[in-house]
């Protein structure tokens, strides 16, 4: 969009940003395609780094849309700060959703119980001891997966 429809000189730092983060887009999409199959020794390392390499180009595009903003207002002299307020506010509403997703397993599980009912919650409560436990559980994964169910290698 900057280069068809305003200047091209690359004078500001959100255009030079812009156009890095479009390059390293590209970038992260060549390095998916090389992924180590699994179970190579390489796979972990590639991993932490498509990873890594991934979630700083989101935050350098966050950081890049407020100097945008900043840009504009330098250019126009027209007041940004509603967009800014809008626009942070997405972002905690999408970081707020995020970590909930992320956690929202593990308070399903946490059995939260309402009201005052200690009969029915006493008898429903066992106790287990470590030799039953071995005897009737079967051993727990030990693999920790992420938001989208996706197990790390």
């Amino acid at each position: 969009m900057s280069i068809k429809n305003f200047e091209n000189s690359f004078d500001n730092s959100h255009q030079k940003l812009g156009l890095a983060l479009y390059g390293a887009m590209w970038v992260q999409a060549l390095i998916g395609f090389f992924r180590p199959p699994r179970g190579n020794i390489r796979r972990s390392t590639w991993y932490f780094l498509h990873w890594l390499f991934g979630t700083m180009i989101s935050l350098v595009g966050i950081f890049n849309i407020y100097t945008g903003l900043k840009a504009y207002h330098d250019k126009t002299s027209r007041s940004t700060t509603t967009f800014t307020i809008l626009f942070t506010a997405e972002i905690c509403f999408l970081a707020f959703f995020y970590l909930l997703q992320d956690k929202w397993d593990y308070m399903q599980k946490q059995g939260l119980i309402l009201g005052d009912n200690v009969d029915a919650v006493a008898s429903s409560i066992q106790v287990i001891t470590q030799r039953e436990k071995e005897k009737v559980l079967p051993p727990e994964p030990c693999g920790k997966r992420n938001a989208l169910k996706n197990l790390f290698d």
